[in-house]
């Protein structure tokens, strides 16, 4: 018999969760197939789990899928709202373009703050619980988003809980995001890094790109409140897959102070960062760009963006392991310097489509290839932590480069932003370098 640390208790949550922590901890004891033994004289409770009851290592595509799914249904339930919640605050609620935006940003502050206890938890108490507690954290996202709508006659209390409703969403994005992936890492081995983050990627997309039109399409037919019951079974379902699905053990080792582990990420993330200015630019400024030239066809621009992401991914995805991380991340960014080079000087819609697959495709390996380098870094036993603080960057990244862009469109005109993008992406480049030739002086 192998024996994992009993998550439930060894890991207390932040206050705001207790009531719910309290709730599922016997829920979880009831459904888990996996008895629960006395405490051990260490002090925590474990699991006592067969061999057989544990995740076999396999390297498959469909394995991998089976982890990476989870995450697919923490950014299908983001995207869902993703495209309504806006016009809904401001113009429905009658509160200000502000607030509107806040709704939105929020979520985001909270995957920020949420994300090293997220890698703590995968670390040390494993991937699986980080899942549960982001499925239900999700779960209960759709209940309060549910609520919401049925007290929006009270304007204060409703965006209230809409906001609650963001900041559950927030720490789900964090926990089942980084647990999702480390499972993965985990049951395939970690040789198979950098196809897990891959895999991964594409789900997260996938999920974004499904989710926002699906929500849209449910808010014109049946209302908000359809969207928050969609997000419910989504979400609760997933949490009774992970519930039944076989653990992995937590990895032995010294696991090192968070600081540490910042210490030894940071350039990574940083060079992951300025990687994605690129496309943070793209998303959010592309449709202004598209009016300002009076073209059509800006959501095609997208189309060809995603689907040359995806397809580089799925097409490509051995390169990493082959040829290494540094090298395949420096060619990455190349071809972005290139799409973006061309849409800085693109004079018709065509070319700005072309300029986008481009963009797509080299951006598509830059995250999981920077990624294998940085959790190299810290060892097996402080993946989960390693991959919650880069994450962090890219966070950081698509946070603040809409008003830093926007003060440079506003000086420079909308073309300018791109040639902004350029400079960043080149200076991942060069950081990339220095990464490379570091390590091989080391």
């Amino acid at each position: 018999m192998s024996q994992i640390t009993n998550p439930l208790t060894a890991l207390t949550p932040p206050a705001p969760l207790t009531p719910l922590y309290c709730y599922l901890t016997p829920l979880i004891r009831k459904l888990n197939p996996l008895r629960l033994k006395q405490a051990s004289p260490a002090g925590a409770p474990a699991w006592d789990v067969p061999a057989t009851a544990l995740a076999s290592p396999r390297a498959d595509a469909t394995q991998i899928v089976t982890f990476t799914g989870f995450s697919f249904a923490v950014y299908l339930a983001i995207g869902l709202p993703l495209a309504i919640l806006p016009a809904y605050v401001h113009l429905r609620m009658g509160f200000s373009a502000i607030l509107a935006g806040l709704v939105i940003s929020v979520q985001y502050i909270a995957t920020f703050i949420s994300r090293p206890w997220a890698g703590r938890i995968s670390d040390r108490q494993g991937a699986k619980l980080s899942v549960l507690w982001g499925m239900a954290a999700c779960t209960v996202a759709g209940l309060l988003l549910l609520a919401a709508v049925g007290v929006r006659t009270l304007p204060w209390v409703s965006f209230s809980v809409l906001i609650a409703s963001r900041l559950a969403l927030g720490v789900g994005e964090s926990l089942g995001s980084t647990g999702a992936t480390l499972w993965g890492i985990s049951a395939a081995g970690p040789e198979n890094t950098a196809r897990v983050i891959s895999y991964n990627g594409v789900s997260t997309y996938g999920g974004l790109a499904l989710g926002a039109p699906l929500g849209v399409l449910l808010e014109n037919t049946f209302g908000l409140g359809s969207v928050g019951l969609l997000t419910i079974a989504i979400c609760a379902v997933s949490f009774a897959v992970a519930i039944r699905k076989a653990p992995v053990p937590v990895t032995p080792g010294k696991h090192l102070p968070f600081r540490h582990v910042v210490g030894r990420v940071a350039p990574h993330g940083v060079a992951l960062a300025l990687g994605g200015v690129g496309y943070s630019v793209l998303a959010t400024f592309v449709t202004l760009f598209y009016a300002s030239r009076h073209w059509n066809g800006a959501a095609l621009f997208l189309t060809a963006f995603g689907a040359a992401f995806i397809g580089a991914r799925l097409l490509f995805i051995h390169a990493i392991d082959r040829f290494g991380g540094y090298p395949v991340a420096m060619v990455c960014l190349l071809v972005v310097s290139v799409g973006l080079l061309l849409l800085w000087s693109a004079h018709s819609p065509w070319m700005a489509f072309f300029a986008a697959a481009l963009t797509g495709f080299g951006h598509s390996l830059v995250f999981p290839a920077l990624g294998v380098e940085a959790v190299a870094r810290v060892g097996n036993e402080n993946r989960g932590t390693a991959l919650s603080v880069y994450t962090v960057f890219a966070d950081v990244s698509f946070f603040m480069v809409g008003p830093v862009a926007g003060a440079v469109i506003g000086a420079f005109g909308y073309a300018s932003v791109f040639l902004f993008a350029l400079m960043c992406v080149l200076a991942a480049l060069g950081m990339a370098l220095v990464l490379r030739r570091s390590r091989r002086a080391a």
